[in-house]
C-alpha cells in the first residue's frame, strides 16, 4: 500500500486518499487485490493511462493489472460482498515456488483435511483460530463461510475459502490445524472441538499457524462496480 500511495502522488501530483479490500500479513501474496483511489486532481486522465503511470512508478513486485472509473460513494472495504484465499501447499520439495507455497514432507491424508475442510462451511464462532488484534480488539469471532474446497493438483494440496471477512491470520491457522489433522497429530474431534469455539491450552494452534508464503487473497467479489481481473 505505501508504494502504491507513493506512486499515486506522485503521477497525481498531491495527495490521494487509497483503501484496500483488505489487509494481509507480511509475506502474504496478492492474486487480485482491489483499491479505490480518489484524488484532488482536476486534471482529466483516462483510466489506462492512470494504470500505466502507476505502474511505470512501481517496484516490479507490484503491479496494477487494471483501473476503472467508478462511483464516488465506491468504498474498496466496505463494499465488498466476500473475499476468497487460496492456500498452496507442496507435497514435494520445490526449486522456483518456494515463495508461493508452504512445503510439508509429512504425509497427509488429504480425504480427512478435505472433509474437515467442508465442516468450516457456514456460521462458526473462529475464536479459537484468530491472532489477538491490537487495531480491533472488539471485532466478533463469529465469521459466515460461504465456500471451501480442497484439492489435489498435481504436487500442491490447494486450499480455497470465501467469507465475507476474516479474523487476523484465521486462514492460516485453519490451514496450520489440516495439515496436523491430516498428517495424524490430531483427531477429528479435537478439530470440531476448535471448530465449535471450545479452546484448549494443549491445542496450541497458534504455534502451527501456516507460514505466510502459501496465502494469496485470489479474489474480491461485490454487488456492483469493480471486479477482478
Amino acid at each position: 500500500m505505501g508504494e502504491l500511495r507513493k506512486a499515486a502522488e506522485e503521477y497525481f501530483g498531491g495527495p490521494v486518499e487509497l483503501y484496500g479490500s483488505g489487509r494481509t500479513d507480511a509475506g502474504v501474496h496478492a492474486l487480485a487485490q482491489i483499491a479505490h483511489l480518489r484524488t484532488a486532481s482536476r486534471a482529466t486522465r483516462q483510466p489506462r493511462d492512470v494504470m500505466r503511470g502507476l505502474n511505470d512508478r512501481l517496484p516490479v513486485d507490484v503491479v496494477v493489472y487494471g483501473a476503472e472509473k467508478a462511483d464516488a460513494r465506491f468504498h474498496a472495504r466496505h463494499d465488498a460482498l466476500t473475499r476468497t484465499y487460496r492456500y498452496q501447499i507442496s507435497t514435494r520439495k520445490t526449486a522456483f515456488s518456494k515463495k508461493y507455497v508452504w512445503w510439508v514432507k509429512d504425509e497427509l491424508d488429504v480425504a480427512m483435511m478435505g472433509r474437515a475442510a467442508k465442516m468450516l462451511e457456514g456460521r462458526h464462532d473462529f475464536v479459537c483460530f484468530r491472532a489477538p488484534d491490537a487495531s480491533r480488539p472488539d471485532e466478533s469471532t463469529i465469521v459466515v463461510v460461504e465456500q471451501v474446497e480442497l484439492e489435489v493438483q498435481d504436487h500442491l494440496i490447494v486450499f480455497r475459502i470465501e467469507a465475507s471477512h476474516f479474523l487476523w491470520r484465521m486462514v492460516r491457522r485453519l490451514v496450520g490445524v489440516l495439515v496436523r489433522l491430516g498428517a495424524g497429530q490430531i483427531q477429528m474431534a479435537e478439530f470440531e472441538q476448535l471448530l465449535a469455539g471450545r479452546c484448549e491450552s494443549r491445542l496450541d494452534v497458534a504455534a502451527w499457524t501456516a507460514p505466510s508464503s502459501g496465502l494469496f487473497l485470489e479474489d474480491v467479489r461485490y454487488e456492483s462496480g469493480p471486479k477482478t481481473v
